[in-house]
């Protein structure tokens, strides 16, 4: 199902540059919103119909393009939301009667969906442990039509091998679909290691600065076409602001996500030396379970990482208080470096038992690494650790 192209540029050029290969004279080199939502049709046909909820306004095909080269997919739709994306994506691929098998290390939001609505379509979801390679395997049945996988991890930074998944799905004839919002293209792209479907969640790494909500899902052109769809019916198509400002947002991406990749190593380095932290979740480091997998999957290891306080809540909670640079903030991705408790956002509905099991105990912070000077980061943690 998966098509790769290849890349004519490097990353940092196509995050520029990508679908809008116009140079004329007085074309502008700030794309221009196009914030109407109407658009003049041609007398006597139904052809070339433009209209922002079939995901065809100017703004939208432009990022569409751009992202898709990004991942080096055939194509890309963007989304009202990073969970429209996810909805969306696997409706285009399940029928009532079908079988999903997923990983059972996903987003909250992602798992409620997965365990409650796609009931109510006739869609049978089994979750398991994703390590258990021979487990998927044992799983399968003769209606499983996809795997679904979230690499790295959100919030326990668990990093995924693709490879021996892939090597099973292509064998067995179904879709492996990959959430890689965590990583962003410059970390990972998915469809270089055999996954047929890349979503992101473009409010975090791909927008960057917390000022749009958006998803993105890419893959071959007819199966894209098959998600524009199910956006049009469920009425997920993004605003052309947001697709603006999504835009923007891609031109420093590898930027970004590059001094992200840094700084987060720096900080995780660091804190492995502080006795107030019981643990550092970050898979740049030896100690990191999934270290050499990382070391051969990734191309940077990610600005998110976690720490898991000796203190546990109580010190948790008191450690967010003194923080000063670092923003309390559920969402992750963003210039600005964030800190959130995962026991009152994304699990905030699982007893403290099984979040324990999930390796989200009482004490465990979730931080998204930004842009800052990682020195004054650094000195922001030790001066809320003390």
């Amino acid at each position: 199902m998966a098509s790769r192209k290849s890349r004519t540029h490097d990353l940092a050029t196509l995050a520029l540059h990508a679908g809008d290969e116009e140079h004329d004279v007085d074309t502008p080199v700030v794309s221009p919103l196009y914030q109407s939502v109407n658009f003049i049709q041609e007398v006597g046909t139904a052809e070339g119909l433009r209209y922002p909820r079939y995901g065809n306004a100017p703004n939208a095909e432009l990022v569409q393009r751009r992202v898709a080269a990004l991942e080096g997919a055939e194509a890309a739709v963007v989304l009202a939301s990073g969970q429209g994306a996810t909805a969306c994506a696997l409706l285009a691929l399940l029928r009532p009667g079908d079988h999903l098998l997923a990983s059972a290390w996903i987003y909250g939001g992602t798992q409620r969906l997965f365990v409650q609505e796609f009931a109510t379509f006739g869609i049978d979801v089994t979750m398991l442990d994703p390590t258990e390679t021979r487990v998927w395997r044992r799983k399968m049945r003769k209606e499983t039509r996809a795997i679904f996988l979230e690499t790295p991890v959100n919030p326990t930074c668990r990093v995924l091998d693709l490879r021996p998944v892939s090597q099973f799905t292509k064998e067995a004839g179904i879709a492996l679909v990959v959430d890689s919002t965590f990583a962003s293209p410059v970390n990972l792209r998915p469809i270089e290691h055999g996954a047929d479907v890349v979503i992101h969640s473009a409010t975090k790494f791909l927008n960057g600065h917390s000022d749009v909500l958006g998803g993105v899902v890419c893959g071959t052109e007819a199966y894209i076409e098959e998600v524009r769809q199910k956006m049009m019916v469920w009425g997920q198509a993004p605003d052309p602001f947001a697709c603006w400002l999504l835009e923007r947002g891609l031109k420093t991406l590898d930027l970004r996500v590059r001094r992200q990749n840094e700084n987060a190593l720096r900080i995780a380095e660091w804190c492995t030396e502080r006795k107030e932290v019981k643990r550092t979740h970050y898979p740049g480091l030896a100690s990191h379970p999934d270290h050499d997998i990382a070391r051969t999957l990734l191309d940077g290891f990610g600005g998110m990482m976690a720490l898991e306080l000796s203190g546990g809540a109580r010190a948790a909670e008191r450690f967010v208080r003194k923080l000063k640079l670092f923003r309390h903030a559920p969402s992750l991705g963003s210039v600005e470096s964030l800190v959130s408790e995962p026991r009152f956002t994304s699990h905030h509905h699982v007893d403290a038992e099984q979040r324990a099991r999930a390796g989200v105990p009482d004490g465990f912070l979730r931080l998204s690494v930004g842009i800052e000077s990682a020195g004054d980061l650094i000195a922001d943690i030790e001066q809320a650790l003390r």
